[in-house]
């Protein structure tokens, strides 16, 4: 990887989250990106808990489809989710920082897919994303 390819994926990633009042407002922090890959943070409130006292499920999502989101949007242009499926392997509570690690195992022209490992602060997955991306546009980082 080249320190221009790095550059433009911390220029893009920096651009999409400028306008991601979504990830913002649940305190997502961006910890790593380079082309095909972005690491974000979440630490989960208790108003993120759900009716058995865990982290509401709909939230882990949030985090790896945001993680996701700025892995297959590093490379420039403008990608889309096309669809994507979860696994919940383990609880989150309260109080856990979760680590969403986005990897890129293919990429065409149009077309992505990604899988995202969501981790709590001891290192246990609780849940395994796979994401397929769709490039709509061709304007880098727009």
């Amino acid at each position: 990887m080249t320190d221009v390819a790095r550059t433009r994926a911390e220029d893009c990633v920096r651009a999409m989250w400028s306008r991601d009042a979504a990830s913002q407002a649940l305190g997502m922090r961006v910890v790593e990106v380079r082309p095909g890959y972005a690491q974000v943070a979440m630490a989960v409130r208790a108003d993120m808990t759900n009716g058995h006292g865990i982290c509401h499920g709909g939230l882990i999502f949030a985090l790896a489809d945001s993680a996701f989101a700025f892995a297959c949007n590093s490379h420039g242009g403008k990608t889309v989710a096309a669809g994507a499926t979860i696994d919940f392997l383990a609880p989150a509570h309260a109080g856990d920082e979760l680590l969403a690690t986005a990897i890129e195992r293919s990429r065409s022209r149009r077309t992505g897919l990604y899988d995202v490992a969501v981790a709590n602060g001891a290192g246990t997955v609780v849940a395994l994303f796979r994401g397929r991306s769709h490039r709509i546009g061709d304007n880098p980082c727009s």
